[in-house]
């Protein structure tokens, strides 16, 4: 009962922030509110500020003053639009993830904690921090052996914070779908368990470092981007110490160009650099914005700060290149079929009406300036067409799509006439190629050949064991007889004949085509 009088004061208390910064109730809304309504309000406290911001500004500064889960769930709300709406969606694309740092002394008390040996025995020193956010503060460092190096530490006593905060957000969905059906369909329940679940993810930074040492491993034969690399000796559940990154922020265009950079280079760079981990490595950083991203001496792009990373599957991969690629040829029935493909769309939608809507979406982007053309637009637009033809929302492309977002964003500071088409290009397509041409199937049939060559082999030892069965005796049980075990391997090698005559005209098929690929280059 406490715990429940406790959550409930603190919702009280959210109302109150909410309303005070106009955020509770659109001014409209509150305007069409009967006269007793409008005096009740007024009595407890609520609406007494009114603002001519936007809403959702005026809901991401709510939401800053409300503290560290309420800025978790605001990041999390700017990737569902079908919530909040999409001018309020991108509003909360720049919450401010920043707060005062504790004290230097507090921190290094909490890295000898989280490391378990005194501060001098791992770095030579430890100086204020340079960044704070909610959960975390970051501090430059040289370790003891002599190299620069980047200490996050989380704030003490942030996991009972958020908590406390979850705790009170999973009552007030709770009591949402017991009494809302708009609550229940759009699953309040569900969405308070992904931020509890994303932030437990947050709150352990060897989850960020295993992202990070991840992410080095796909990219480190890549000449243009890299990840600093992780320290693991100096690394906890509770302290992460990575490689000190000396580099020009790439929110600074006019750094960039005295350093020697063209921004308009660095913005196709970034832009390639993600799609390529989206689209090759299925593992992307999904928290790309200025703040976390830097341009080192040899002007190869440098990411920091893996507490958000995003995952594309072998299929999505599949269908979001092919997608990119059908809208740079305008073949809407072509995406409109890869819907299907994939059973996203519903087969008693038309594959031609929906791709007649998706023709809606592409055809006015042609033919515009590259200042006015988005893929996270139309990323956005598509995912609202085909909600109307009973598409679910596929979670991977929704942090896809909010990730492209901000990419484009910091893309066009840094160069306003930005060509996103033409940066999308060449990787979609290489892509599509690489994955999807003739080499591709050529590999894929040569691993079925080699999967049929491994049962072929496997053959003459299934009729082996299944004459073997005849000398099993069990104690207290039964021998099979001869004939039988003769029997059970007739069965089994009769029922894979299918399998040998596949293999054969696959061979033979994989002949002729090497033969005329042969007789072609000659």
């Amino acid at each position: 009962m406490f715990d429940t009088l406790s959550n409930l004061a603190r919702l009280w208390h959210a109302a109150r922030v909410l309303s005070r910064h106009d955020a509770l109730m659109p001014g409209e809304m509150r305007d069409r509110l009967p006269p007793s309504a409008r005096a009740a309000r007024t009595l407890l406290g609520l609406g007494q500020i009114r603002s001519n911001a936007p809403p959702g500004f005026r809901l991401a500064l709510a939401l800053e003053r409300l503290g560290p889960a309420y800025i978790k769930l605001g990041q999390m709300l700017a990737t569902r639009p079908d919530i909040v709406g999409e001018d309020v969606a991108v509003a909360l694309e720049h919450l401010q993830d920043r707060l005062p740092p504790f004290p230097n002394d507090v921190a290094r008390a909490a890295i000898e904690k989280g490391l378990g040996r005194p501060i001098s025995e791992m770095f030579l020193s430890l100086d204020p921090p340079i960044a704070a956010a909610s959960i975390a503060q970051v501090h430059p460092a040289i370790t003891s052996d002599g190299a620069k190096a980047a200490v996050k530490v989380l704030r003490p006593g942030i996991e009972k914070i958020f908590q406390r905060d979850l705790d009170s957000l999973a009552l007030f969905a709770r009591i949402a779908e017991r009494w809302s059906v708009e609550a229940r369909r759009l699953r309040f329940m569900a969405l308070v368990q992904t931020l509890a679940a994303s932030v437990a993810l947050e709150l352990d930074l060897r989850m960020e470092a295993a992202a990070a040492s991840e992410l080095y491993d796909h990219t480190r034969g890549d000449t243009e981007f890299r990840v600093p690399h992780v320290d693991w000796t100096r690394t906890s559940g509770r302290v992460l110490t990575s490689e000190w990154i000396d580099g020009t922020p790439i929110r600074d265009a006019d750094a960039l160009r005295a350093a020697g950079f063209d921004p308009k280079a660095i913005a196709l760079l970034l832009v390639r650099s993600f799609l390529t981990q989206a689209l090759r490595d299925g593992f992307f950083h999904a928290d790309m914005h200025p703040g976390n991203l830097f341009v080192d001496a040899s002007g190869r792009l440098v990411a920091v700060d893996f507490g958000i990373m995003g995952r594309l599957e072998p299929g999505m991969r599949r269908f979001m290149a092919g997608t990119l690629a059908g809208f740079l040829s305008r073949d809407y029935v072509k995406v409109a079929q890869l819907h299907y493909d994939f059973a996203f769309v519903p087969p008693e939608h038309p594959v031609q009406t929906f791709a007649q809507a998706l023709r809606a979406i592409g055809e006015p982007i042609f033919g515009k300036s590259a200042r006015q053309v988005s893929i996270a637009r139309l990323l956005g637009q598509l995912f609202d067409t085909t909600r109307r033809f009973d598409m679910q929302a596929q979670p991977q492309l929704v942090l896809l799509q909010k990730t492209m977002v901000v990419v484009e964003g910091v893309a066009r500071s840094l160069d306003p006439d930005f060509d996103i088409w033409e940066a999308a290009r060449p990787v979609a397509e290489r892509w599509v190629s690489d994955n999807l041409g003739p080499e591709a199937r050529l590999r894929e049939a040569a691993q079925s050949v080699s999967a049929l060559g491994r049962l072929a082999q496997d053959l003459p030892q299934l009729v082996k064991n299944a004459e073997s069965l005849s000398l099993m005796v069990a104690e207290g049980g039964m021998r099979l007889h001869p004939d039988t075990a003769r029997a059970i391997a007739l069965e089994q090698d009769r029922s894979n004949r299918p399998w040998r005559a596949a293999l054969i005209g696959l061979l033979a098929l994989i002949a002729v085509a090497l033969l005329a690929h042969w007789r072609g280059a000659f």
